[in-house]
């Protein structure tokens, strides 16, 4: 049996100045998903660390996971200073060929939100009495995406709160 033992169980604070991108990341989020990263950093705080790579020769630590984290601290100033300029990362140590596969691996392995899955949630959150307006804030929705949602629902609950002009009278 191996003495494997996962690099999340050895979590690091590392300061953000230690820390690099690699070159080799395909990934790209979406400026509404990035506010939303944000706003779930400053309501929740960091929940996952950054995966990395230590460079002993420069000592730095190289992205293999969480640019997009990362990127956060470096872009907004009260994330830094409540986080003190550090962020948590847990180290793996594999050859270059290997963290290009793990960036690839992380990157797919986030999978992608069902429709009718998110029309139950926005369900779940009006039964409970949620507004458009935090539904829109808190999930990362644009007014636009909220609607369609509602939409497909065919569920008049979900329009509960609109207002509606005479024409559909």
């Amino acid at each position: 049996m191996s003495k494997f033992v996962s690099p999340v169980y050895n979590v690091k604070k590392v300061p953000i100045e230690k820390i690099q991108a690699n070159t080799y990341n395909p990934n790209h989020v979406a400026p509404p998903e990035m506010k939303l990263l944000y706003e779930s950093i400053k309501d929740d705080g960091y929940t996952m660390p950054i995966v990395c790579y230590y460079l002993k020769d420069i000592d730095k630590y190289e992205i293999v996971d969480g640019y997009h984290r990362y990127t956060t601290m470096l872009r907004h100033k009260d994330i830094y200073e409540r986080e003190n300029g550090c962020l948590p990362v847990s180290v793996i140590d594999k050859p270059l060929e290997d963290r290009i596969a793990s960036t690839i691996r992380h990157n797919r392995a986030r999978g992608e939100h069902s429709v009718d899955l998110m029309v139950n949630i926005v369900k779940e959150l009006k039964d409970a009495g949620m507004s458009d307006a935090w539904i829109m804030k808190n999930i990362g929705m644009d007014a636009d995406e909220l609607l369609r949602l509602k939409q497909i629902s065919g569920l008049a609950s979900l329009f509960a709160d609109k207002e509606y002009g005479k024409a559909w009278k």
